[in-house]
């Protein structure tokens, strides 16, 4: 597989494969620019070589979200908003241009939304052509999308030979650091992993129970460990049909040597609200009508003594709803905790949306080794699965 500083570009059209799935808001102005921000080491490099750049990506799901009439909300999911603030960021302009237009020889663009097209997802060959036919060389650089057999991510590979396709430069750092946090042998060795449901990370906690020391646990996930043991958790989420595979998991662990911890207290909240009225409680004791919606004080600063003293970490989900501030504190005491790791010359590791939006929250963001781009491809990675849109690079 070759990288983008193997590939001759001197006058060719470069195709840019790029994740500008950014969040916007109800007047499509762009919210979080990281993803973007991302790509422009690739997209410089590329302009120092070639003076017709040709970017795609997709934006949202406009297939699954039609307007009534069915027809697609074309103004909500316009990659325009940004080809506009590319412009900005790049100081020349990117111009918005259809998928079946012509392509002028000089100049950026940016092709509109592949997903609105319907083969864009289901990895069509004529649709993933019609692409290839915009450039005599494809970069990949949407690490995020890697794991989507998708026709701009993984098919459209097949109507470029070997030496005229490879990654970019952010697709080489997000590998070279997932595979420094696999090859690891600075220990301890912690894994904090968050979110919702137990189903949705089996995968990444089993992977890393091989080569974890301590593995942390938060987000609504926690109680249903909690439940499993025969705890009281009141209104909190609670996968149900999996507090048998939770109790698998803790026993695997403790055969592995592997030390799994439990959140010893919570914050919780009578209502899903941010005004809620809370009471910080044991964990394995919330009060009838109440539910968890942070790690509290107490597991907080337990979580953060263990990391502090980890020498390598990786951090996926949030440790409560950290979108509202009553429930924040836990995500931005790990996130410290985290920087403080790197301060001592250890490694870190952020990936996944949410806990890249909770450190980008923190504000100590610039303060960790590394944070990906990609959640969904970063643990399927880890877990040792293949992603089509490397794949297609290889063969």
């Amino acid at each position: 597989m070759y990288t983008i500083k193997e590939l001759e570009l001197k006058d060719k059209r470069i195709l840019m494969r790029l994740d500008f799935n950014v969040p916007m808001d109800g007047h499509q102005a762009i919210t979080d620019d990281t993803r973007i921000r991302l790509a422009l080491p690739t997209i410089k490099y590329a302009m120092q070589h070639s003076e017709c750049i040709v970017m795609m990506s997709h934006l949202g799901r406009p297939q699954k979200k039609r307007l009534a009439d069915g027809s697609i909300d074309i103004k909500k999911f316009s990659l325009a908003p940004v080809a506009s603030y590319l412009s900005e960021l790049l100081g020349k302009q990117v111009a918005l241009l259809q998928h079946d237009e012509e392509i002028p020889d000089i100049g950026l663009f940016l092709l509109e939304n592949t997903r609105f097209d319907a083969g864009e997802s289901k990895g069509d060959e004529k649709f993933a052509q019609r692409l290839a036919g915009f450039g005599e060389v494809y970069i990949n650089d949407a690490f995020g999308t890697a794991h989507r057999r998708h026709a701009s991510t993984a098919t459209i590979a097949e109507y470029f030979a070997a030496d005229q396709r490879a990654i970019g430069l952010l697709m080489e750092s997000e590998l070279a650091f997932a595979k420094k946090l696999l090859d690891s042998k600075e220990s301890p060795i912690t894994a904090i992993i968050g979110g919702a449901k137990v189903t949705d990370k089996i995968g990444i906690i089993e992977t890393l129970m091989d080569r974890c020391d301590h593995l942390l646990i938060g987000g609504a996930m926690a109680y249903t460990f909690i439940k499993a043991r025969g705890g009281k958790v009141a209104n909190s989420l609670v996968e149900d049909d999996k507090l048998d595979l939770a109790l698998d998991i803790l026993a695997k662990a403790e055969r592995k040597s592997t030390k799994i911890h439990l959140p010893v207290d919570s914050v919780t909240a009578n209502a899903f609200a941010n005004e809620a009225d809370t009471l910080i409680v044991n964990s394995d004791m919330i009060p009838d009508g109440y539910m968890g919606l942070d790690i509290g004080p107490q597991a907080s600063a337990a979580y953060g003594d263990i990391i502090k003293a980890s020498k390598t970490v990786f951090w996926n989900g949030p440790m409560g709803v950290f979108e509202m501030p009553s429930f924040a504190k836990g995500s931005f005491a790990v996130a410290q905790a985290i920087a403080e790791v790197d301060r001592n010359g250890g490694f870190s590791l952020v990936g996944g949306g949410d806990s890249v939006a909770a450190i980008n929250a923190s504000g100590l963001a610039d303060q960790v080794s590394f944070i990906s781009s990609g959640g969904g491809a970063m643990l399927e990675f880890l877990e040792g699965k293949e992603l089509p849109g490397l794949t297609a690079l290889t063969t």
